[in-house]
């Protein structure tokens, strides 16, 4: 509507003018069904690396990036440029180049900056400096349908400029004032879902009250096939206090899940902060001899065996083997020491084990066959086994092994916790914002961020879903002040997983700070301005000392993390790595001039596992077998015999890039590779991935 209110005040005759202007009101007050909005095109992406040149399209790093010229002419650091008919000569320095959207732009990611707490591990951690929309186009590229878990706390459309995080999403040309809030969410929500596992994974959105049920309308659109629930968590019980208006002590959590995504169950029901009473109950064993009538020794011959117990302890020695039909039992030799044990009836019936001796010796090496009652003085006891359906519980986890006896068998019970699920009203003391939000990276950075969230409050969300899910891919792409990476790490440390978080947030200053740095003559792109960004004075800082277990100052930090008492001053074993999104010519790409800047989204597609690498040589090498990272890349398809037998005889590549133009010699060199997965550079980067072209943005 924006668009079209200006193309009818461009109109010269008046009466024709207010004719269509009424008609356009009256098409707008229709009834319509369904959630219904101005669909506003995301902003244009400034490309602060991008040289200016003759036929670019820039603005003025002083004004509005969306206030575009066309450069004409270049003459001695000036550039001559139009808009329209209007034509302005700016210094080169004062301009920067410009992507309009719809404008196919490559993206590449420069490392700035990491922490690593952990060497020996493969575990990396990513921060990605971006505008997240086309962070997200990159992610597609690398992990679509591969994320286990999104987690997002955007802006809440309040209007607060503190962090110019874009926190005003209401346009001045809205006649519906949601508009542009909702056009910002659509569009990143549709990247998300492309992202999300289909068979198994959740996406998870906070909120307040000003845009709950615009969301909550846009994520059923968006998200049929899904299923939708809505938390109500109380984040400060003293309220926020609006004059006139009850209190705000909460906010909302939109659950979506996918396929099979089921939570997995807390002691806690969420409504207080009282445990709910837990039964342990113990696994059940079973007799190994079948007792129904038919199971005679002639109805299933291959279960009929000894089993060798020792006579010392009533131990098993080991399983014998099938005695045949017509054999008599008692002529089987029996180890020394030992007394074999038959499946007989109590009155001497040769009957059946329950299973095949094989099996049974992998029961027995697993701890799942054992002993009950030995005498040793008769020579006699019972054979015990665990049934299928209990060993699947053990090895899912849903049965936990606590230890072992001298035998050799698991102890192990059911934890049968959160029989009742969870009340979607949370009311935690370790949520409250101010406590464990406010105060906690106060405490690590000081007064750099307001309103974050409690570190329990993102790490309790995100636990119901991915806590049988070690290895889980988890993913933040509003990560403001880091908490979620905090919490995945504080997860990590509890049950010693190694689940991976990719955050992403821009790297905008406060609009105070903005204007005093504009005073100064600074603009963003120059270290000045962005050193004051929240991606580079709120997120990494505040990674690094959680990791690190420390004050940006050095000092430990203080206190224990809530439920495991861990000290917070031990830090993460952990490591992350801090990029910034840059754009790359796609020419330059096309002709290999750029695998550097690429090789650390080709480390990204191909797990992130281990540290980053880099390319500090001018030549670049023929090729790279990266053993520690788990792939490797063949930059001359003319050492493809000396790349292939390198590839094949390292176990650990799992992933191989091949630069090559030719579809046809790509085919037939991955048919000698023992790998997994394969890329052809650059055509997959080039042809799959257009930033902003908008292939895929139905």
């Amino acid at each position: 509507m924006a668009a079209i209110n200006d193309l009818i005040a461009q109109i010269q005759d008046a009466e024709l003018r207010n004719k269509i202007e009424q008609e356009v009101n009256r098409m707008n007050k229709q009834k319509k069904f369904g959630l219904v909005f101005e669909e506003h095109l995301p902003e244009c992406t400034p490309l602060y690396e991008m040289p200016v040149n003759c036929g670019s399209n820039v603005a003025l790093k002083s004004g509005n990036i969306n206030d575009i010229y066309r450069v004409i002419a270049i003459n001695n650091e000036k550039a001559l440029c139009i808009k329209d008919d209007e034509q302005a000569e700016w210094n080169i320095a004062d301009l920067v180049v410009v992507a309009k959207f719809g404008e196919p732009i490559y993206p590449y990611l420069k490392q700035i900056d990491c922490v690593c707490n952990a060497p020996d591990s493969d575990l990396w951690h990513t921060l990605i400096e971006a505008d997240n929309y086309h962070a997200l186009q990159l992610l597609e590229y690398l992990y679509a349908g591969k994320v286990d878990c999104i987690y997002i706390d955007p802006p809440y459309n309040t209007g607060a400029k503190d962090w110019k995080y874009n926190n005003d999403y209401v346009d001045g040309n809205d006649s519906y004032r949601h508009s542009k809030w909702l056009s910002m969410m659509q569009k990143r929500l549709k990247l998300a879902k492309r992202l999300l596992n289909p068979k198994d994974s959740v996406l998870i959105v906070t909120i307040d009250e000003k845009e709950y049920l615009h969301l909550g309308c846009l994520l059923e659109e968006l998200f049929p096939e899904a299923r939708m629930q809505m938390i109500t968590s109380v984040i400060s019980a003293k309220g926020v206090v609006r004059t006139g208006q009850f209190s705000r002590v909460e906010e909302y959590i939109f659950i979506i899940e996918f396929g099979s995504s089921s939570l997995v169950p807390s002691m806690y029901n969420m409504l207080d902060n009282e445990v709910k009473k837990v039964s342990n109950r113990s696994i059940e064993w079973l007799g190994f001899r079948r007792r129904a009538p038919q199971a005679k020794r002639e109805s299933r011959p291959n279960q009929f065996y000894p089993i060798f117990v020792r006579n010392c302890d009533g131990t098993i020695h080991s399983i014998g083997d099938v005695v045949k039909a017509g054999i008599d039992r008692n002529t089987i030799p029996i180890p020394d020491g030992c007394t074999a044990l038959w499946p007989l009836s109590k009155d001497g019936d040769e009957r059946l084990w329950s299973l095949v001796p094989e099996q049974a010796q992998l029961n027995l090496n697993k701890g799942f066959l054992k002993i009950n009652n030995w005498n040793a003085e008769e020579k006699s006891g019972t054979v015990y086994y665990l049934p299928s359906g209990t060993i699947q519980d053990i090895e899912t986890g849903k049965a936990v092994v606590l230890g072992r006896n001298q035998d050799g068998s698991v102890i192990a019970q059911y934890t049968e916790e959160g029989r009742t699920p969870p009340k979607r009203v949370w009311n935690m003391k370790a949520h409250n914002a101010e406590t464990y939000g406010t105060n906690t990276i106060n405490m690590m950075i000081g007064k750099r961020f307001n309103y974050p969230k409690s570190i329990y409050a993102v790490h309790d969300t995100i636990r119901f879903f991915v806590a049988k899910k070690p290895n889980a891919l988890i993913i933040d792409f509003f990560a403001g002040s880091g908490t979620t990476l905090h919490a995945v790490n504080l997860l990590n440390a509890e049950d010693n997983g190694q689940r991976r978080c990719i955050m992403v947030t821009n790297n905008e200053v406060s609009v105070d700070e903005a204007k005093i740095l504009s005073e100064k003559g600074l603009h963003p792109g120059d270290d000045g301005w962005d050193k004051l960004g929240i991606a580079r004075y709120v997120t990494w800082p505040r990674t690094i000392c959680s990791i690190e277990g420390h004050d940006i100052n050095g000092s430990p930090l203080k206190g224990n993390y809530i439920g495991s008492n861990q000290p917070m001053s031990e830090g993460f074993k952990a490591n992350a790595v801090f990029f910034k999104l840059g754009f790359l010519d796609k020419t330059t790409v096309s002709l290999g001039r750029q695998f550097r800047e690429l090789l650390p989204v080709i480390w990204m597609k191909a797990g992130a596992i281990g540290p980053c690498p880099s390319l500090n040589t001018e030549q670049l090498p023929t090729m790279m077998i990266l053993s520690e990272n788990k792939f490797a890349v063949l930059l001359d398809e003319n050492y493809f015999s000396e790349f292939e037998e390198k590839v094949n005889q390292d176990s650990n590549i799992e992933t191989v890039f091949i630069v090559t133009d030719y579809e046809a010699g790509y085919r037939t060199m991955i048919q000698n590779l023992a790998v997994e997965n394969t890329y052809q550079l650059y055509r997959d980067y080039l042809d799959n991935f257009r930033i902003n072209q908008g292939r895929k943005q139905a």
